[in-house]
């Protein structure tokens, strides 16, 4: 809670002397922390670290956006919650499409809201696994973002998702062959998802332009 207080704290100061931005093409970088959700089992055991997305898009002059980006993740096991213990985790990896539509409503806030839909690599690995288990799948990522300016060239902002990564995690997963753990069939019938919070950094390429043309 000290950190995000600080951390808005710092975007009102940058963005007093901020100016209007023009969004045209712009490159995001975001970092956070995901919170796994919905499938029972998956919620219980496996523990979110990290999520890294970097993402590039075009705005139009009527808000709409569309971009191209990558997503990455991190679960780790809690090793604590399944008998017997292992370590590891399940990393996930995307490609994926990006559409919105981003709003300034002053010169300093504006928000963005969209979806990311894309392809899903997931590479479990854990101590009962003798290398990885791969799985395929269909990413699919609800967002809104909410945006403070601190130049004509770059913002901050702070990002809720809802990424959804398209399978159905079970103890099998992670290596866990002879046992559900307690877990009843329906509690895996949910594929797994997150709840993300992210904090992240977007370069504006002609924020710059549009001032030197006022």
């Amino acid at each position: 809670m000290k950190f995000i207080l600080i951390f808005f704290f710092s975007l009102v100061v940058s963005s007093i002397n901020a100016q209007a931005i023009n969004p045209d093409d712009s490159f995001t970088f975001e970092l956070g922390l995901p919170n796994a959700t919905n499938n029972k089992a998956y919620r219980s055991i496996m523990q979110g670290l990290v999520c890294i997305s970097p993402s590039y898009q075009y705005a139009l002059k009527n808000g709409i956006s569309f971009g191209i980006g990558l997503h990455y993740s991190y679960f780790a096991i809690n090793e604590f919650k399944v008998q017997p213990k292992i370590f590891g985790g399940i990393h996930s990896a995307a490609t994926f499409l990006k559409l919105g539509h981003e709003k300034f409503w002053t010169e300093r806030i504006g928000t963005e809201i969209g979806c990311k839909i894309g392809y899903l690599n997931s590479f479990a690995v854990s101590d009962s696994i003798k290398n990885y288990r791969r799985t395929e799948a269909t990413f699919v990522e609800p967002f809104i973002s909410f945006i403070a300016t601190s130049s004509v060239n770059s913002s901050y902002r702070f990002t809720i998702g809802f990424p959804f990564y398209g399978f159905n995690f079970t103890p099998e997963t992670i290596g866990i062959l002879d046992s559900n753990l307690g877990y009843s069939n329906a509690d895996f019938s949910k594929i797994a998802s997150a709840f993300t919070i992210s904090f992240g950094y977007t370069f504006y390429f002609n924020g710059k332009k549009n001032t030197d043309d006022d």
